[in-house]
């Protein structure tokens, strides 16, 4: 029998522990890297004096005029392909009840800058507005959110286009002081400072000019024969070909349809407001839930990956030890404990791969279907009555036509005359 050096067992055990080790550290330092490869670096000194807007601490500059804003209803963002959605963990229905749901938190967040006249949501950008602030939701998954948002003023020049996001933190929902907090509320508020730090850039004149813009605009929906002289387009841009006079016939003739428009506008927000409250209860335990499962996928999903890896490094250990035993049955033993050891926390990967598997599959069965509709309804105004029925969007398209209706009923006699 060959005679077992000790020595040198010892020194191949000592190897393979070392790269055990290497291996593994490495795999764990790469869990705390950015996406990059790079370690984030934390941003330490005073904030500046400019950077005060997205801290939560908003300076209005009260010498610029009141625009008002429209919001439409946020884009879903859903893939074409219906394949795809449960792929990426996107439930139409729920997103769709979204897209009215974060149109009207970024109402409110708007509202409580006190940086702008009326702020409406609007089922599409066809309403007409001083501003456009358009959504569409990136990713909601009751942990993450983020949302892509464009300011678009009424003269179809683009203010700015930025992504916003925001992670839940995992005790927020067992803190009692956040008892009936939206935990997505600090993407909105983040978004609505960034705006009012544009607006701010902003002259006073420029904005008095997009107010005129949204009239002769509104006036050029019911009648483009009589507003188009004061109104320039180059591509999806508009500007003033020429300043109205402030008795204007025609002009004057719009101002009071154009508060009957917003007075219907102003009604609508009644109904996205309902929406919103009637979703609210259950869309709190989705995001309550949500957040619970979608960490727990992902630590299962890192936990999973670790194991993997040291379950293959010991059943490397155990491999390298067997080649190198010549059939000395102490290293035999050992190699063959190794590997034993190895198939064990593999397995166990495999099991918490299992259990990321059932953390979606709860997740796929949170999703709602929620839409949001209005009530069929008779509008009068100027002795005529219209039947207006559908949703906010169908009902708001058959609004304007009854409003262009009137106001070719008022203008047809001055013709004949």
């Amino acid at each position: 029998m060959k005679h077992f050096d000790r020595t040198a067992w010892n020194r191949k055990i000592k190897r393979v522990y070392c790269i055990f080790l290497f291996v593994g550290a490495a795999v764990l330092s790469g869990c705390a890297t950015t996406s990059g490869g790079i370690t984030s670096v934390p941003s330490v000194g005073p904030v500046l004096s400019s950077d005060y807007g997205n801290t939560g601490t908003l300076s209005v500059n009260g010498n610029l005029p009141k625009i008002d804003v429209a919001v439409p209803v946020f884009d879903p963002n859903l893939p074409k392909d219906r394949d795809t959605w449960e792929k990426q963990g996107i439930f139409a229905e729920l997103r769709r009840a979204e897209s009215n749901r974060f149109a009207l938190k970024m109402k409110s967040a708007l509202e409580d800058t006190h940086a702008f006249g009326a702020v409406r949501v609007v089922p599409n950008s066809t309403a007409t507005g001083d501003l456009y602030v358009v959504g569409k939701i990136i990713q909601s998954n009751g942990e993450d959110v983020k949302i892509n948002i464009t300011v678009v003023d009424i003269s179809g020049k683009q203010w700015f286009t930025k992504d916003f996001t925001h992670r839940v933190k995992e005790g927020f929902h067992g803190n009692i002081r956040n008892k009936g907090k939206d935990p997505y509320a600090p993407v909105f508020e983040e978004a609505a400072a960034y705006i009012v730090k544009k607006l701010n850039k902003r002259k006073s004149g420029e904005l008095k000019r997009l107010q005129l813009i949204s009239e002769i605009r509104f006036g050029s929906s019911l009648s483009e024969e009589t507003f188009s002289r004061y109104l320039k387009a180059e591509g999806r841009r508009v500007d003033l070909a020429a300043v109205p006079a402030d008795n204007d016939p025609a002009l004057q003739r719009i101002k009071p349809i154009r508060v009957r428009d917003q007075l219907f506008i102003d009604r609508m927000q009644t109904h996205y407001t309902d929406f919103d409250q009637k979703m609210d209860d259950s869309y709190l335990v989705w995001q309550q839930q949500s957040l619970v499962k979608v960490k727990a996928a992902r630590k299962a999903k890192k936990k999973a990956l670790v194991q993997g890896i040291l379950g293959g490094l010991l059943v490397v250990a155990g491999a390298v030890a067997a080649a190198d035993s010549n059939n000395n049955a102490a290293t035999e033993v050992a190699a063959t404990g190794a590997i034993i050891g190895g198939a064990i926390v593999l397995g166990q990967s495999f099991q918490t791969r299992a259990e990321m598997k059932v953390h979606r599959e709860a997740l796929a069965e949170l999703g709602q279907s929620i839409n949001i509709e209005i009530a069929p309804q008779v509008v009068e105004y100027e002795n005529q009555t219209a039947d207006l029925v559908g949703d906010a969007a169908q009902q708001y398209k058959q609004w304007i036509a009854f409003l262009k209706k009137i106001y070719d009923l008022e203008v047809t006699p001055a013709k004949q005359l």
